[in-house]
């Protein structure tokens, strides 16, 4: 997602696919079995996200793809709880279904369900909402405490975004030849302005999980997950717990977003800012990233994925371009000044080639932790285009949630992506 803040401009939005960085966070101690618990304060209530459900473009998601039977599954094992643990696995255990089952829709094993084309990624965020205001009910009269609330969700949210599966792989690919490679995506995002959105990044996510590219050096397994356009996931570390287990066992990490129309950008630079666009749930944040261990916080960070070879590829119908932009506001200045070949030394972040949004926050957030680690190995963020309807159905107000333009493009951006993950896997 890319929303980047020039001066006295705003770029055209963008979110997508992305690797993150820091280092974890320290984990929540297991909270108390429900049974015998004392009275604790109730639940949060509905989120904004989640009282988007209640709209008519939502439920056709849910209906076409057959996904609306998904939270009351759920909800019926919630009410069969009697304790924490066994609320956490019902969490993890659901999660982890709807994830594979998204999984498998889009990569055409088991029933597509519903008219909605198979590689929608859609269906897969608008469940995980109506799973998460069910959970929230529950706790809301469990008597569990606050905090057992919170990590209910965690769980929940980590295992039915991929996050949990996101291992980087084991010593049988090494074992096998195969290379590993870590693919991130984002939820959909401004959907105050149109419900229907789609993100390419997820679909994409969705598309390659699992899958294994050839490539001109052999086999790569490709594990991926997708994260949450929430300003306050990024600052509690949802980035740093998914990729700490993954990166160290990766050949190759790639971050991906929405990014502008019509092309895509292998952004250069990422930068320690946030410019304050409002996420998911209508929360802005401004100012630096907030990272573990601060006074070592670099204000820029750099992409290792092969740049050149891949601009230079001919991956599909979308131009690439390496993209080396960036505002900053200069060592000893005060205004904000853009510079198309990067930052200069001394020089304080105020968007990376990717924005200020958090696209270019995810993909600083994975090159960081990279560098933290001290990893030798190639990642960085990729920009897709923007995904369009076709012409007469631009607007919202049609209501049409999708058609074949939708989908041609859709399919497009998520195979020249492959395409892209493949060449650098090849270059590196």
């Amino acid at each position: 997602m890319r929303l980047a803040r020039t001066t006295g401009t705003t770029a055209a939005g963008r979110l997508g696919l992305v690797l993150l960085a820091s280092a974890a966070l320290v984990a929540v101690a297991p909270p108390p079995a429900a049974t015998g618990a004392p009275a604790a304060p109730a639940a949060p209530g509905v989120t904004v996200e989640e009282r988007r459900l209640d709209g008519d473009v939502p439920r056709r998601i849910l209906d076409d793809s057959g996904f609306d039977g998904v939270a009351p599954a759920f909800a019926a094992s919630l009410r069969g709880a009697g304790s924490y643990g066994q609320a956490e696995r019902a969490a993890v255990r659901h999660g982890e279904r709807l994830w594979q089952r998204a999984v498998d829709r889009a990569q055409g094993r088991g029933p597509a369900g519903g008219e909605l084309s198979r590689d929608d990624d859609r269906p897969l965020y608008w469940a995980r909402l109506a799973m998460t205001r069910e959970l929230r009910a529950w706790h809301a009269e469990s008597g569990l405490s606050e905090a057992a609330g919170t990590r209910l969700l965690e769980r929940l949210e980590s295992a039915s975004r991929g996050q949990d599966s996101m291992t980087g792989g084991g010593a049988g690919d090494r074992a096998k030849g195969l290379k590993r490679i870590v693919v991130t995506g984002f939820d959909p995002f401004t959907l105050d302005r149109d419900i229907r959105i789609s993100n390419p990044s997820g679909a994409l996510a969705l598309a390659l999980d699992g899958t294994v590219i050839r490539t001109a050096d052999g086999p790569a397994r490709v594990e991926t997950a997708v994260f949450p356009v929430r300003w306050g996931d990024f600052a509690d570390g949802t980035v740093e717990r998914a990729l700490r287990r993954a990166l160290p066992r990766a050949d190759l990490f790639v971050t991906v977003s929405q990014g502008r129309v019509g092309r895509i950008d292998v952004e250069r630079y990422n930068g320690a800012w946030r410019g304050g666009f409002g996420d998911n749930e209508n929360v802005s944040e401004t100012g630096l990233v907030p990272v573990k261990d601060p006074a070592t916080q670099p204000q820029w960070t750099t992409t290792t994925l092969p740049y050149a070879a891949i601009a230079a590829a001919g991956t599909g119908r979308f131009p690439v371009y390496d993209n080396t932009s960036v505002t900053e506001i200069p060592a000893g200045g005060t205004a904000p000044v853009v510079r198309p070949a990067g930052p200069t030394p001394g020089s304080a972040a105020r968007a990376g080639g990717g924005g200020d949004y958090l696209s270019n926050e995810i993909a600083y957030r994975a090159t960081l932790l990279r560098d933290r680690l001290g990893l030798d190995i190639p990642g960085g963020h990729v920009h897709t285009p923007v995904l369009q309807f076709g012409p007469g159905n631009t607007d919202p107000a049609t209501g049409t949630v999708s058609d074949p333009v939708f989908v041609q493009n859709r399919l497009d951006i998520t195979e020249q992506l492959r395409t892209i993950v493949r060449v650098a896997a090849e270059e590196s």
